[in-house]
């Protein structure tokens, strides 16, 4: 793992609304990380944006001081003002190495999170791989490291009840709202079709509300969950135009900007002065500052929830203990593994040069030799030869493999 590097930007350091000046959207992550790659020499990359991090998983030879991640920035060019800039790199957490694999496992399996025991850290780690892996970003290295995240994250789930009574940030704020004492008639609207409106909207689902529309980029997502909750879907552009009232907005998109702009906020409301609820799960926030600011709301963010999930770490420390001992059995083991499969691609080549040997054996060095012998000694020759030739590449291999266990 000497080249393994992780740069993290976390809820643990840096406050969740300038964490979302780093989130990149889908439609540029491809150019952004082709950059990352052909200027700072990065081979494999994958980047991961959650709702409390953002982190930048590769493999380099440079060493992550300040001049490094000042670059990093720079070559992502996501237009931060200086002051944040200098704030990300005062505040950026980096792993190298072994510390940056025990990162890597440590947050797929939840003991990051802002609420410790959540499984969807997983289902999100392992989506932005595979977002990259499609790509082209990741190769045979990467492909290893998350074979043995996913293993560990699973062993920890089964093997711990660190995921028992799941308290997600989801659930979190369903408890928000169920706090506000919503009646089941209240009209809601969901913005945004993904896992985590998804999940919130399940939960008021079960507890009898039914009065959903909801709104998204792509409309036949949001046909999808409007199919599941008996609602109705519109595409994101109509959002500004619906004049059908509302008493609860739930967003959470990928978007950069705010998606309730002052101006839409005021056409929903559509003349009428009641307190609303907004419950907004995105990073950065879907909802402008003025629209807090100005209108009567009750407000619900993934920043107002930190307190509760600080007491969901110490009510699951036993927990957190046994999982340790199982990332720590996993991360010796894995070094093992991966010892192995350098020499498995160290030895690739050796298959081809034998049968090069074999094939200027038999039609230079030895050729007249060969020639001359009846058709059935050529045969026998033939089978001495295939013979030798499976064994010279397999026993290399197998006796490299006793001698890594035994030194092991």
């Amino acid at each position: 793992m000497e080249y393994l590097k992780i740069i993290a930007f976390t809820h643990k350091h840096i406050d969740l609304k300038a964490l979302g000046k780093l989130v990149i959207c889908e439609q540029t992550l491809d150019d952004r990380l082709r950059n990352i790659q052909s200027e700072l020499g990065v081979k494999e990359i994958f980047y991961m944006g959650t709702c409390n991090r953002v982190e930048f998983v590769f493999t380099s030879a440079h060493t992550l001081d300040k001049q490094f991640i000042t670059r990093f920035l720079t070559v992502l060019n996501m237009g931060l003002p200086e002051e944040y800039m200098d704030k990300f790199v005062e505040n950026v957490s980096v792993y190298e190495q072994g510390a940056a694999f025990n990162h890597l496992l440590r947050t797929s399996c939840s003991l990051e999170s802002l609420v410790v025991g959540e499984k969807e850290i997983l289902a999100q780690v392992r989506k932005a791989y595979e977002t990259c892996r499609v790509a082209g970003f990741t190769g045979d290295y990467m492909r290893m490291i998350m074979g043995r995240v996913v293993k560990t994250a699973k062993e920890v789930y089964t093997h711990t009840n660190i995921s028992k009574n799941p308290v997600s940030i989801v659930s979190l704020a369903y408890r928000k709202l169920r706090d506000l004492k919503m009646s089941a008639t209240s009209r809601l609207l969901i913005i945004g079709a993904g896992e985590t409106n998804k999940n919130i909207a399940q939960y008021l689902k079960k507890h009898k509300y039914s009065n959903f529309s909801i709104f998204n980029r792509t409309l036949e997502n949001a046909e999808v969950l409007a199919k599941e909750l008996n609602g109705t879907a519109y595409p994101l552009t109509e959002l500004e135009n619906y004049n059908q009232g509302f008493d609860v907005i739930i967003t959470c998109t990928g978007a950069t900007e705010p998606i309730i702009t002052k101006e839409i906020y005021t056409k929903l409301l559509n003349g009428d002065t009641g307190k609303k609820t907004i419950v907004d799960l995105a990073i950065p926030n879907d909802t402008a500052a003025e629209v807090v600011a100005e209108f009567p709301i009750h407000f619900i963010e993934v920043e107002s929830l930190k307190e509760i999930a600080r007491k969901n770490i110490q009510e699951r420390y036993d927990e957190l203990v046994n999982a340790e001992h199982i990332i720590e059995e996993n991360i010796k083991d894995f070094e093992l593994v991966l010892r192995q499969r350098k020499i498995e691609i160290a030895m690739s080549s050796v298959p081809q040069k034998i049968k090069e040997i074999k094939h200027t054996a038999i039609n230079g060095v030895f050729a007249d030799e060969i020639n001359s012998l009846d058709e059935n000694s050529r045969l026998v020759l033939e089978k001495v030869m295939n013979y030798m030739e499976k064994k010279c590449i397999s026993v290399p291999m197998v006796m490299a493999k006793e001698i890594l266990v035994k030194n092991s």
